[in-house]
């Protein structure tokens, strides 16, 4: 075995940033449903920008993700999507 990491292929990449969305938008989607109140609320939005990323890639993918600037860390392990 060899110590270094291998590199991702593109379709890792390509797969762990379409699961890193889908996550990233069900955590949203259940923050706001839990913190909707009842029918006469405001429904306050709740923005998650950064989350765990999903734990069935290997770190390498989520660092070339942030060497393709698609995501970038926010810090204790999680990352966020670069908009723009």
């Amino acid at each position: 075995m060899s110590d270094t990491p291998t590199t991702p292929t593109p379709e890792q990449v390509k797969a762990a940033f379409k699961a890193f969305k889908k996550r990233l938008k069900l955590t949203r989607l259940n923050a706001e449903s839990s913190i909707a109140g009842g029918p006469l609320s405001s429904g306050k939005r709740f923005t998650i920008v950064a989350i765990m990323p999903p734990g069935e890639f290997p770190q390498a993918v989520w660092d070339e993700l942030v060497r393709q600037k698609k995501l970038k860390s926010a810090g204790g392990g999680t990352y966020e999507v670069v908009e723009g």
